[in-house]
């Protein structure tokens, strides 16, 4: 027998201590009533990546698990969303044809216009969101129209508000222009409202980062761009006071709904827009963010259901009310 059988530590069977935080942690019943946050299928955006054609369904290498959709497949997949509890999915489109200017991106008969109206005609209760941007669009793969090989900011903000216009002509419910252009908020607002749309809302990409997680995505959306890369309009990761200026001149411009993206490396602007912001804030869980945890759990490194349960949690945690996420499907399934 050792000795600290016979001979208890002094004091250790009467701990005096003013709380114990352990009570609380005992049960998983206990810990789900008592849990700060909690994470639901209401809070979930499901992105779905479009293309021209019908009955089409081609796996992304890159995104497990994820697929580019025609129209027509987007409608039924929307449907399952739906079905399972998911409010709201947002669309990415890709082009019949590219050219200098992104002109398909209007096109009244494009992908995406013809996705919303299969999915409104079929599911009219789901929010349909659609991201209003140029790159997948545009030969050179810059989210604006070029002057040399620099962005001419206001000749793509009337191109982004024409974007805006034909998506919500088609029924739409959210528009959420990525391009970070300035002043594309408010020139998408009054396009909208002169149209006859006052009642469509919009999500914008306030503090979008030039990030290194969109790398998968590019490949779903065949838009890396031709040449250079996209600092000059999207944010620098180091800047954060930055990100609140630009949350805020959104905000002024019109904007209903204002987002994040990436979401993880960034929790702390999400945070801190959370404190200073009382409107709906949303954070995209970005396509790196997903394909680093499939790979890893494809190799028994990780457990993917919890180690995304947790990802998502964080970014609730952090202060996001709207999050969109490649695992919308798969945590309303398993939940």
């Amino acid at each position: 027998m050792s000795k600290l059988e016979t001979d208890p530590l002094p004091g250790a069977d009467r701990l005096d201590l003013p709380d114990r935080p352990r009570r609380l942690r005992r049960l998983d019943s206990l810990r789900r009533l008592v849990a700060e946050t909690r994470l639901t299928v209401d809070s979930l955006v499901y992105p779905m990546f479009i293309e021209p054609g019908s009955d089409l369904e081609r796996p992304i290498e890159a995104m497990p698990g994820q697929s580019l959709l025609s129209p027509d497949r987007a409608a039924s997949l929307a449907a399952e969303a739906a079905a399972l509890g998911v409010p709201a999915v947002i669309l990415f489109g890709r082009p019949r044809f590219k050219d200098e200017t992104g002109s398909d991106a209007h096109s009244s008969d494009g992908a995406v216009q013809e996705a919303i109206r299969r999915i409104k005609d079929t599911t009219p209760e789901l929010t349909v969101i659609t991201d209003v941007c140029l790159c997948a669009y545009t030969t050179h793969g810059h989210c604006g129209i070029l002057d040399g090989e620099q962005i001419d900011n206001d000749r793509s903000v009337a191109a982004i508000a024409e974007v805006a216009l034909s998506h919500a002509a088609a029924g739409a419910d959210l528009i959420a222009p990525s391009d970070m252009m300035d002043g594309r908020v408010g020139a998408i607002r009054q396009t909208l409202d002169d149209s006859g749309h006052p009642d469509t809302a919009i999500m914008a990409y306030s503090a979008k980062y030039a990030s290194a997680f969109y790398g998968p995505f590019r490949e779903a959306a065949d838009s890396t761009p031709a040449f250079g890369d996209r600092r000059s309009y999207q944010m620098d990761p180091p800047n954060a006071r930055e990100a609140l200026h630009e949350i805020e001149l959104d905000i002024l411009e019109g904007a209903d709904i204002v987002m994040v993206k990436p979401a993880l490396a960034y929790l702390d602007i999400l945070a801190a827009a959370r404190q200073r912001f009382d409107i709906p804030l949303a954070a995209y869980n970005v396509s790196g963010e997903y394909s680093m945890v499939k790979a890893a759990a494809e190799r028994g490194w990780i457990d993917e259901q919890r180690v995304a349960t947790e990802i998502l949690t964080a970014i609730s945690r952090a202060g996001a009310s709207i999050i969109i996420t490649y695992w919308a499907l798969d945590f309303a399934r398993g939940h």
